[in-house]
């Protein structure tokens, strides 16, 4: 059960190149809902696309699962990348920096990490993989404790 200050997931199938373009595209939608300035709008553009390139040309195609946040303290968007493909083997190189099988940005998984605040793997070979980013709007904190 969600609680009530987060909004349902949008499922999009990643199948295609032109279905890259509609993730990159409803990412930018939503952050730009969310409150996320134009920076961290492109950052997380960015990291969108590519993984739902990994998702598309390294899982054989899947979905990505794109859902507002809201913790009570500030707004976030979760990006979640799902397929059934062959899973990857070697994590510890796939998040190596500079690492790339070709074709994308040449972030790879490392590169995407440092766009967002949160970011988690879960794969095993065989079974697919999901890649979740998460990232809050950036907020000027009202006031500290014990200062003023």
């Amino acid at each position: 059960m969600q609680s009530s200050g987060q909004a349902s997931a949008t499922s999009l199938p990643i199948g295609s190149d032109a279905d890259l373009a509609w993730v990159r595209q409803q990412v930018r939608q939503c952050a730009a809902q969310l409150g996320f300035g134009l920076v961290q709008q492109t950052k997380l553009v960015t990291a969108a696309s590519e993984l739902a390139r990994n998702t598309l040309v390294h899982g054989g195609g899947g979905r990505a699962e794109i859902t507002p946040l809201d913790n009570g303290r500030s707004r976030g968007l979760r990006m979640s990348f799902i397929d059934n493909g062959p899973g990857i083997r070697d994590m510890e190189l796939a998040m190596t920096d500079g690492y790339t099988t070709g074709g994308g940005l040449g972030l790879g998984l490392s590169g995407a990490k440092r766009l967002v605040h949160e970011f988690s793997v879960d794969t095993e070979p065989g079974r697919g993989t999901t890649v979740t980013a998460v990232a809050w709007v950036a907020q000027v904190p009202a006031s500290r404790p014990g200062v003023g």
